[in-house]
């Protein structure tokens, strides 16, 4: 009997192929089944399986791309600093009011690092040994303690964790080894992303197993759903969030909570902004923010061919050059409005991948050696064309970008790329405070960290104002010891 009402689900959609080993199964790995597949939204298949059609167009974007209008570019070093600091402490005072919280997202696992953890746990190699997660709750830690000492009360910053199943269990337990980093277990919102469907290139549910449907995580852009389906928007009320900044946990240099950011937006009464860098190479895999059909989008760069990639302004910059670093601002009404009326206007983007299967014919587990489907995702910029308020702030790639995408071996978006650029950047913050460099003879593995819980981004270093950093060593400057700590360096 169940069997016959599962075929009278999956018919009207074309996937009684999912049924082909229910014979097989037993009661229970037939209940669980049942369980699974009722639990999948069918009206959408359609729409998914439109999503297949994509693979033999061809884009149009060359001739839809427009260049961002000027007066909503902002760029933070063209500001004076009067206006930066009021940025700042308008941020900040966000902070002080619990109006200001953080979404990181962090559903993606350390695969192409090598490793089977969730990216968050990895170490780049700091002399700290501190891991990603560390290194941002240390920052929200030292932003809370900055607006408490600056409007004397006491100040948290709510914190948001998106994972998705692959990461959600080794993340919790992470933060509850570590006593969440010092930061209060009550104001950490851990929650799990949705999963979608893997399809055939013909549109067709694939079976990972006789009782399992190949599903993936649904995207970034599957933020807004979960925030649906696990009741974080009636958090937000609930503790009075107005405003949310969302970050992606593979940046390593990321300002989380960033109250300069904050304090742009509320100065522009914007509802939804963009953080940015200056795109400089035309060949860099980052998408760029511009109208398309007159709407605010983020472009990938596989979207757009190389000719346009490639046009110069009078100035010679690029002409498409903000580049999206996955940095959020949105109002709480913005996603109030975004998940009430837009949520099933967020389109699927595909990825072609190889997606493990049970041969329909032979009953067969098979790992393909290429792709043979395609994984469908959501991506958490496709917000921007239900902005009516938008704009972009641009930041310097050295002081606020710096992914790790890949492993060890590599050069770049590695390891060894993020931890130089911390080392670069933290060693521009103790020589703006007035540190002396001692110039050394021979190659070094210098290295240069200051703890988040020293300084944010630079500041309150005065006491560093004529001290000498010897580049021969590894400098580590941590809450415990506020006179560097120089380690001999390998040589």
């Amino acid at each position: 009997m169940e069997k016959l009402q599962l075929e009278s689900l999956l018919r009207p959609y074309g996937q009684e192929h999912l049924l082909t080993f229910w014979n097989e199964l037993s009661k229970d790995q037939q209940l669980n089944f049942e369980k699974d597949l009722r639990s999948i939204d069918f009206s959408c298949i359609s729409d998914l399986k439109k999503c297949t059609d994509e693979l033999a167009k061809e884009s149009d974007t060359d001739e839809l791309i427009e260049c961002l209008p000027e007066d909503i570019c902002v760029k933070k070093s063209a500001a004076s600093l009067e206006l930066q600091q009021k940025w700042w402490d308008d941020g900040l005072k966000q902070i002080s009011e619990g109006l200001s919280a953080v979404l990181l997202l962090a559903g993606g696992q350390g695969t192409r690092l090598g490793v089977s953890y969730p990216k968050g746990m990895y170490n780049v190699g700091l002399p700290s040994g501190k891991t990603l997660y560390q290194i941002q709750a240390e920052r929200i830690l030292k932003l809370q303690q900055l607006a408490e000492v600056k409007y004397s009360k006491p100040s948290f910053i709510r914190w948001y964790i998106m994972t998705s199943e692959a990461t959600l269990s080794a993340t919790c337990e992470y933060f509850a080894l570590h006593n969440y980093f010092g930061l209060k277990p009550e104001n950490i919102v851990i929650f799990e992303q949705n999963l979608v469907p893997c399809l055939t290139f013909d549109g067709k549910i694939i079976l990972a197993s006789k009782d399992h449907i190949a599903k993936s995580p649904d995207g970034n852009g599957g933020l807004y759903g979960a925030l649906l389906k696990n009741n974080i928007i009636d958090d937000f009320e609930k503790h009075n969030v107005k405003n949310v900044q969302v970050y992606c946990v593979d940046n390593i240099l990321v300002k989380v909570a960033d109250p300069s950011f904050t304090g742009f937006c509320i100065e522009r009464g914007l509802e939804c902004c963009n953080k940015v860098i200056e795109k400089t190479d035309p060949k860099e895999a980052v998408g760029v923010v511009c109208k398309l059909k007159g709407k605010y989008q983020v472009v990938e760069y596989s979207e757009i061919s190389k000719e346009t990639a490639e046009k110069r302004s009078s100035d010679g910059r690029l002409l498409y050059k903000h580049s999206n670093i996955c940095l959020h601002y949105f109002t709480v009404e913005f996603l109030k409005k975004v998940i009430s009326e837009h949520l099933n206007e967020l389109p699927y983007h595909i990825a072609k991948k190889k997606i493990p299967f049970v041969d329909l014919s032979s009953g067969v587990y098979v790992e393909p050696k290429s792709p043979n489907g395609i994984k469908l995702e959501k991506f958490v910029f496709d917000v921007f064309p239900f902005s009516s308020n938008f704009a972009v702030f641009e930041v310097e790639r050295s002081e606020e970008f710096s992914p790790l995408k890949n492993g060890p071996s590599e050069s770049v978006c590695s390891p060894s790329s993020c931890k130089n650029d911390v080392s670069d950047l933290h060693l521009k913050y103790l020589l703006n405070a007035g540190a002396i460099l001692k110039q050394e003879n021979g190659k070094t593995d210098f290295l240069c960290e200051v703890s988040p819980l020293v300084s944010y981004g630079g500041e309150g270093l005065s006491d560093y104002n004529g001290k000498v950093i010897s580049k021969a060593a590894i400098v580590y400057i941590d809450e415990n010891h506020r006179s560097p700590v120089h380690k001999k360096s390998k040589n």
